[in-house]
């Protein structure tokens, strides 16, 4: 999709590295430079992108990058959870999600307390 005009430009089929030669043929034939490419997380897209437009900046998808913080912050928690004994300390990190990911404004003292 060309951002400034909204124009979509290209619809691949498929989620592996070829998906795309059709249209990297056609944007060397167009003799055309791109500045920036924003992509999900693909192995595939990114290094499609790295080798045909390899001056692009790369920008990966919000949802993705967001999605992946919080697989990470949940992993991390389950982690330090299953390895804590004390159980008031496990009550603490058992509270702490909804804390991380709430942005301030959904936050009041009856929810922000941990029993």
């Amino acid at each position: 999709m060309d951002l400034e005009t909204s124009r979509v430009i290209y619809i691949g089929d498929g989620k592996g590295m070829d998906a795309l030669d059709d249209f990297w043929k056609k944007v060397q034939k167009a003799g055309i430079q791109i500045e920036a490419v924003a992509t999900d997380l693909s192995p595939a897209f990114v290094a499609s992108v790295m080798s045909n437009a390899p001056d692009a900046v790369l920008v990966f998808d919000h949802f993705h990058v967001v999605k992946l913080m919080n697989d990470s912050l949940d992993e991390l928690r389950r982690s330090l959870y299953r390895e804590e004994k004390d159980l008031n300390k496990r009550k603490v990190l058992k509270g702490t999600r909804w804390l991380l990911l709430c942005n301030g404004k959904e936050m009041n003292d009856e929810k922000a307390r941990i029993d």
